[in-house]
């Protein structure tokens, strides 16, 4: 069930910020180094609580923008990351895949960051989607992979195993740089889109 729009815009805020401050983060390899040209920032869904307060954190000097699915849960979502100071783009794989990719596509060539979670908004859970690393691949664009381990957590049973960070947990986060190949058939991507699902699966 759909939170209102009064707990997703001004509670939830807030209290991910409180959360997200209290966490004790160590992050490998600090800094990111980002170019000139746009880059994508990605995490599992079910780590999204410290992975989009990171990736607003780590690109303060960048415009960032967030992928949304256009479900009631993504509005939730919606709400509160627009009060975090996110842009958005509203749409997922199966619902405007095509106008999905066109505005990444836009917002990356401008230099911007783009924020997803590559599993969402249904899972299979920590697999990632084929025209994200489609998008990446063709235009040479870099994915920043994070990889979040809470040392004290509360674990939900959802699809996507999601993760709520005790308050002061240890937070590790360590970064994948994945500079993707140029693919030559559909083949070659979902051969390649499953052996990185496969290693980075338990991140």
């Amino acid at each position: 069930m759909p939170l209102s729009p009064i707990i997703s815009r001004y509670i939830l805020p807030v209290a991910l910020k409180l959360l997200y401050a209290s966490l004790r983060i160590s992050i490998t390899p600090e800094p990111l180094q980002f170019s000139e040209k746009g880059a994508l920032i990605a995490f599992w869904h079910g780590k999204m609580i410290a992975g989009w307060l990171l990736a607003k954190t780590l690109c303060s000097s960048k415009k960032i923008t967030a992928v949304v699915s256009l479900s009631e849960d993504g509005r939730t979502l919606a709400d509160t990351l627009e009060r975090l100071g996110f842009s958005l783009i509203r749409g997922s794989s199966s619902k405007g895949g095509d106008d999905v990719k066109q505005t990444m596509q836009e917002a990356l060539q401008k230099g911007d960051i783009v924020v997803l979670t590559p599993d969402g908004p249904r899972g299979p859970v920590n697999q990632f989607k084929y025209g994200t690393l489609r998008l990446a691949s063709e235009n040479h664009y870099p994915i920043f992979f994070a990889e979040i381990s809470y040392a004290k957590k509360w674990r939900l049973k959802s699809w996507d195993r999601f993760e709520i960070p005790k308050p002061f947990s240890k937070t590790s986060v360590k970064f994948h740089l994945l500079d993707l190949p140029v693919f030559n058939s559909d083949k070659e991507l979902q051969c390649y889109t499953k052996k990185l699902s496969d290693r980075l699966s338990h991140a």
